[in-house]
């Protein structure tokens, strides 16, 4: 058994040394290298050159050899950014004084085949290499740097994880490899692409972008992404019109569909999870539609770059906004590239190839004839001139700070074992040990980056912003905006920091609700999309976009804006006002107008005018209509506890002594006309005590009702929040809504009462009678409380007191116009007309008029001596 083991090991030696020489005759274009020895050796693998067979194989005979198809013009740059690292590395007096670092710089040939080749052939110091066996000795390997896609570190990654060797890739972002289980000894210079998603996404909620479009490309990443993205989104309250997956083959009826998508789209910002490849398709497939003024937002620069070199672009895009990680920058690289000579490196075999197709030249070497108009290099030329993006400095800072983070690790190793006895030599550690060194670096770059990794070997880092700005002249250039930390969050926000005069477009699916208006969702929606509605009366929004409007405390109302509460204010029937001064005013002139009229009824108080129908009554009713008018004063004014207890039992008594004094007097008219002999019985309900009786017994049901009313549910002052929004209406409650109904519908029986009997009787004779004017008088008053019913319902705040003050003063102007104003007319301005001479001949016209009335009926002619009285 172990003679076959050492058989295997000389053949896996062999195969590199003596078995290789025939082979390098075929293939003059050997897998190129760079390699520069040193004490301790870091590997890098870069994607520098595209490598194919020159002609198809037959398997009859060896492949001729390997041809150059293609070369990565920044690929190169980004590895010498890496030799650049260990020269200023090795120059340090401070970092690995004692130490000089070797690298050896493999091309992997942008392949999966030729990143693992090359991962093999450096751990085992073999150009044909057998896993497991190492043929040569040197120094120490520490770890590897590279490489430049996912694809290809992941099979990398893998290879490596299985040796506990360190592996520190400069552009591979894709998040499965923040897996410490699957890829325990993987780091990198740059964040996760979920660390960037998730900091794309907290860009479009600072700018408060609630309505957009998510492209997403349509493997693991994309979908992960874009996941990630609608739940962080979601959670701010951000809606997603479209999540449009864009395939990952070539497919042009899918990308055309996108397109009419995003044409008929309502928003305005378009956050993209492309590669570089679908993103361009997407662009050049909306430049041939109407669309505009959107602004696209990618978690990286080299999506900007590309965008703004299309032509036109100018009128699809109104902006773009991309991330590029905070790292080290490698400040003097841009001088060391421009003196990079060829002559100066012999060892590298990559450089002629790069100066061949960055130059446009021939090496005089490769072509015994010169052909006309082929440029011949000269290995002077210089890359001081030669301009590369934004994207491929990223990727040459990302390398340089690896080869930083693998120093500081190895001097952290080494230190630590000297305090610690263990590791003495840098000849003498093991990879796994500068994994665990790697893991826990914590250091500054010379340009005064801190530089260390999280938990996952991701890099822990800032990120700048970058926006695409459109000059006047429809051009774009990228300008630092800002900058994003993630360490430093607000609750689940990162923390965002802008420039204070950045302006950019908004994209809402509806226009923000002003203050005083609130948010209706629109069915069927998002709940981005919603109408604005008015708050309604009493209540406010004071903010943008408030889903429902607020109530205002009860003691405030709702501006006309509704967008605060103001305080309300007391309001009441004042005298001040100029409708209470003038209720006042026809209260004091009806009440004076009462007392006027009763001295003159007292002057003439024998007179046949003022002794006809019982002149008691009269003054009796005209003190009752002046209480009547001046009760209209205590609706008037603040209400208090004593006027709220006097305002309806006043008005109630004072009218109910009116109304049964005109019923008193109607009776006696109606009476009078009924005697027809002396003696009959009727005539005692003609004497003066009679129609008095009428009066107190009247007025007393309407005292003990008024009584029951105080003693049980009496009325009191009230604070009146509903009938004016924006007043507080000081009223008198009626304490009881029952008794205070009874007690005018007790009045109105009587005022109904009074008026069938006084038009039942407005036929008699009317020498001075006054059963017409009885009547007239009662219809006005019923038809004005008959009015006030309805109205004094409908009426709200002050109205309610103006309805009552005004139903008040008309019945009384009524009365007191109806009864009384005939008779001065007589006693004033016809004095002629109150004599006795008069009333005979007014008797004897009645008398005729009687005996007339008497023939028709039969019935004996008498004449009622009782009327005057």
């Amino acid at each position: 058994m172990w003679l076959c083991t050492l058989l295997l090991v000389l053949f896996g030696c062999l195969s590199g040394s003596a078995f290789s020489a025939p082979r390098a005759g075929l293939l003059p274009s050997q897998r190129p290298r760079f390699d520069r020895p040193g004490d301790v050796i870091v590997g890098a693998s870069f994607s520098i050159f595209d490598l194919s067979i020159g002609t198809l194989p037959d398997f009859t005979a060896p492949p001729s050899g390997l041809l150059v198809s293609s070369i990565s013009n920044w690929g190169y740059r980004v590895a010498q950014s890496f030799v650049f690292a260990i020269e200023e590395i090795n120059r340090s007096a401070y970092l690995l004084p004692n130490v000089t670092l070797g690298f050896s710089i493999r091309n992997s040939g942008d392949t999966v085949h030729g990143a693992l080749h090359e991962t093999m052939s450096f751990l085992t110091r073999q150009e044909e290499p057998i896993p497991n066996y190492t043929c040569q000795h040197g120094s120490p390997q520490a770890a590897l740097v590279g490489d430049t896609r996912s694809s290809l570190s992941v099979s990398m990654a893998r290879l490596l994880g299985l040796y506990k060797f360190p592996q520190v890739s400069y552009g591979s972002s894709l998040p499965i490899l923040s897996d410490k289980i699957q890829f325990p000894s993987f780091m990198r210079t740059l964040t996760s692409d979920l660390t960037s998603s998730l900091a794309v996404t907290q860009l479009i909620i600072h700018f408060q972008w609630s309505w957009v479009i998510i492209l997403a490309h349509d493997d693991d990443f994309g979908q992960q992404a874009s996941s990630l993205a609608i739940q962080e989104l979601s959670t701010a309250g951000v809606c997603i019109e479209y999540t449009l997956h864009v395939p990952s083959h070539e497919s042009l009826g899918k990308i055309e569909e996108i397109v009419q998508k995003m044409q008929k789209s309502t928003a305005r910002v378009v956050l993209v999870f492309l590669s570089n490849a679908n993103f361009q398709l997407i662009l050049y497939g909306l430049l041939d539609v109407p669309v505009s003024g959107q602004v696209w937002v990618s978690k990286d620069t080299l999506h900007m770059a590309l965008a703004l070199t299309i032509p036109g672009i100018s009128q699809v895009l109104h902006s773009t906004f991309g991330l590029l990680y905070h790292s080290s920058r490698a400040t003097g690289f841009p001088e060391f590239l421009a003196y990079l000579r060829p002559s100066q490196t012999p060892e590298d075999m990559f450089i002629k190839k790069f100066w061949e197709f960055t130059f446009d030249c021939t090496w005089p070497h490769q072509s015994s004839t010169v052909t006309e108009g082929v440029q011949l290099c000269s290995g002077n030329e210089s890359l001081k001139n030669q301009q590369y993006a934004l994207p491929e400095v990223s990727k040459i800072d990302a390398a340089y700070t690896a080869v930083y983070s693998i120093a500081h690790a190895l001097q952290d190793m080494i230190t630590h074992g000297h305090q610690h006895g263990k590791v003495t030599d840098s000849q003498d550690f093991q990879p796994w040990q500068l994994l665990l060194a790697l893991r826990k670096v914590h250091f500054k770059t010379p340009d005064g980056i801190k530089i260390m990794f999280d938990a996952n070997g991701d890099l822990v880092t800032k990120f700048d912003i970058f926006q695409g700005q459109k000059t006047p002249e429809g051009a774009f250039h990228l300008v630092h905006v800002g900058m994003i930390d993630p360490q430093i969050s607000l609750g689940s926000k990162m923390m965002v920091h802008l420039k204070e005069d950045l302006q950019v477009p908004t994209s809402v699916c509806s226009e923000s609700c002003l203050p005083g208006f609130s948010q209706v969702p629109r069915l069927g929606t998002p709940h981005c999309c919603f109408d604005c509605r008015p708050c309604p009366e009493g209540q406010f929004a004071d903010q943008r976009d408030m889903k429902s409007c607020l109530l205002c405390p009860k003691e405030q109302y709702s501006s006309h804006m509704r967008d605060r509460c103001l305080p309300r204010t007391e309001i009441f029937l004042a005298f001040e006002e100029p409708l209470g001064f003038m209720l006042a005013l026809v209260a004091l002139f009806l009440a004076g107008l009462a007392v006027l009229v009763l001295g003159v009824f007292l002057k003439h108080r024998d007179s046949p005018v003022v002794r006809a129908n019982n002149r008691s009554l009269s003054y009796l009713l005209l003190l009752s209509l002046c209480l009547c008018a001046l009760c209209a004063l205590l609706f008037l004014g603040r209400p208090s506890v004593s006027t709220c207890l006097l305002r309806q039992t006043t008005f109630a008594v004072a009218f109910t002594v009116a109304v049964s004094s005109v019923l008193a007097k109607t009776l006696t008219v109606v009476l009078a006309f009924r005697v027809t002999r002396p003696g009959d019985r009727i005539r005692v309900c003609l004497s003066p005590g009679a129609s008095t009786s009428v009066v107190l017994i009247a007025s007393f049901m309407q005292v003990v009702l008024c009584g029951v009313w105080l003693a049980t549910s009496p009325p009191f002052p009230d604070r009146d929040m509903i009938s004016e929004p924006q007043h507080i209406v000081i009223q008198c409650q009626e304490g009881s809504g029952t008794i205070f109904f009874c007690v005018l519908g007790y009045l109105g029986f009587l005022a109904v009462g009074t008026f069938s009997v006084a038009f039942l009787a407005r036929g008699l004779p009317d020498v001075f009678n006054e059963t017409k004017f009885l009547t007239f008088s009662m219809l006005l008053f019923c038809s004005v409380w008959t009015a006030f019913m309805p109205l004094y319902h409908s009426a709200r705040g002050k109205s309610t007191v103006t309805v009552e003050i005004f139903s008040i003063l008309a019945s009384t102007a009524g009365l007191l116009g109806g009864i009384f104003i005939p008779k001065c007319y007589i006693i004033l301005l016809k004095p002629g007309r109150n004599t006795a001479a008069w009333l005979r001949r007014g008797h004897q016209s009645q008398q005729e008029r009687q005996s007339e009335m008497l023939q028709r009926r039969c019935v004996p002619k008498s004449t009622p001596q009782s009327f005057m009285i």
